[in-house]
């Protein structure tokens, strides 16, 4: 492998995937996955999964399972992995199909939980963002900017209980 840039999806525990591109170098690959490589080809596609070989035995976060054809786990990836496409001897950018092919098929986070002896795999719902409330003070602020564009002062009402 020479010092090629090559697109890869980069996919990280508990966020969504993105396209990066990197240097095709082994060095850069060990260093997006934080370890030494090991290639998965569980795909019919030509692409690879690029991990840390390591990652398991060092106790990194689950990442993603990967399922057979029937949608049954049969196992897990742990830590950052890429994903990439295969040429003739070495690997490559990944296609724009590819790219939004593998981005759909990972880019829901996936948390992990033993129960029982048995590994649970729970979709991660994305954070909606909260609508801020206003404060009273604004409020006021608000009441106050009210009165004085009409001119008129509101009665202040006082609620019984």
């Amino acid at each position: 492998m020479d010092n090629e840039k090559i697109n890869v999806l980069v996919v990280e525990p508990e966020k969504k995937p993105y396209p990066k591109e990197i240097s095709s170098e082994l060095a850069s690959l060990q260093k997006e996955v934080g370890g030494y490589i090991q290639a998965v080809y569980p795909y019919e596609e030509p692409v690879a999964i690029i991990c840390d070989e390591e990652a398991k035995l060092k106790g990194s976060q689950l990442n993603r399972v990967l399922r057979d054809e029937d949608g049954h786990i049969y196992d897990a990836v742990a830590g950052t992995f890429l994903i990439v496409g295969l040429g003739e001897e070495d690997f490559t950018s990944l296609t724009p199909e590819h790219m939004k092919q593998f981005k759909e098929k990972f880019d829901t986070p996936e948390m992990f939980m033993r129960v029982n002896g048995k590994l649970i795999v729970l979709p991660m719902e994305e954070e909606k963002p909260k609508a801020k409330k206003p404060s009273v003070l604004q409020k006021l602020n608000d009441m106050k900017g009210m009165e004085s564009s009409t001119g008129v002062k509101k009665p202040h009402v006082k609620e019984e209980r």
